[in-house]
């Protein structure tokens, strides 16, 4: 198929809501030696895309203008020095920004192949959530079998991912949800555990299920008043994660259950990490998560799909809360 010079693309006008999100033409992006050019049938919506838009995320200066971290699709050129790559091969990748567009360019060492058991609408919800939580679960915090797990916001993508990975890792895993019917849901996923946070004492819930003792990993993404009562909650030698501030990036803490319990507090953004750094994730990634992904064991969940030129309505969802699983867009054949 031959590659046009133009696409369609969705810009960020400005800083702004859903409805600064806007179809453009750009040109076609020219790849490097060692990056490929994918013909995009779907790219994951994530909550870093709304943070862009709303202009609380800065975008790196070698990254691309436009939104969107995560695609799938197919290999429609290839840079000089790309050996494992070619032409027409089916991949998800894991993007410098640009995903919302009919074609996008990648570093190859960050595409990953699709396994046959997933449509490319579930293969772009593996990239940025997968990346994310591997990286931070196991290997900064090295989350073992037989051990606890607590991840807030158990019915988004990454609650969805890290809830799956949790379980078939042989850990015990709780959750947190806005509803009765979320905490069914992670319920249904493999959770152990599902607490309503909003009618439910979860800290009084998690020490009970773990007889005082405490969680050994917890995965963050809500910060702010979540905090100290996410410190309390761990175990002895626990290791606590934050990835995100969804309730703001500041609280007074009392450290001294730090130091009592030998906890480790660590946090990371992936975007901002380096091309060999991205790299290293992938390749753990494609040697350890993709056969679980091949056989069935984990899948993305898919909560709804949308147009392109509908990606204003796919980040109302997003900002609404009221999806279970990954919300995707459709550029081409999905």
């Amino acid at each position: 198929m031959t590659i046009p010079d133009t696409m369609r693309a969705i810009a960020i006008e400005e800083p702004g809501g859903p409805e600064v999100l806007v179809e453009v033409s750009e040109p076609v992006p020219a790849i490097g030696d060692d990056e490929v050019l994918v013909r995009v049938a779907t790219a994951g919506v994530n909550r870093p895309d709304v943070l862009q838009r709303q202009g609380l995320y800065p975008v790196p200066k070698d990254a691309s203008h436009l939104p969107g971290l995560e695609i799938a699709g197919e290999v429609a050129a290839v840079g000089k020095k790309v050996r494992r790559w070619s032409a027409g091969d089916s991949v998800m990748a894991l993007t410098h920004g640009g995903g919302y567009a009919e074609y996008c360019r990648v570093h190859e060492a960050h595409c990953l192949a699709v396994p046959p058991r997933l449509s490319l609408i579930e293969a772009a919800g593996v990239p940025e959530t997968f990346f994310t939580v591997w990286y931070n679960v196991f290997m900064r915090c090295r989350l073992a079998a037989g051990e606890t797990f607590l991840v807030h916001g158990g019915s988004s993508g990454i609650g969805t991912t890290a809830i799956q990975l949790a379980k078939a890792h042989g850990c015990k895993v709780i959750t947190t949800a806005g509803s009765n019917d979320k905490c069914r849901f992670c319920e249904d996923l493999g959770a152990d555990l599902a607490i309503n946070y909003k009618t439910a004492d979860w800290p009084r819930k998690v020490r009970s299920f773990t007889n005082g003792r405490g969680v050994d990993v917890l995965l963050d993404m809500v910060a702010g008043p979540y905090m100290q009562m996410n410190l309390d909650s761990m175990a002895l030698e626990g290791r606590y994660c934050i990835i995100a501030f969804l309730q703001g990036p500041t609280a007074e803490l009392n450290m001294r259950v730090v130091l009592g319990r030998r906890l480790t507090v660590t946090g990371s953004t992936l975007r901002p990490q380096s091309v060999a750094e991205k790299a290293a994730i992938a390749a753990e990634i494609d040697a350890r998560v993709l056969p679980l992904l091949g056989d069935g064991t984990v899948k993305p969940v898919i909560d709804s799909t949308f147009s392109l030129g509908d990606a204003a309505a796919a980040h109302e969802l997003m900002e609404s809360s009221k999806h279970k699983g990954k919300i995707v867009l459709v550029v081409g054949s999905g």
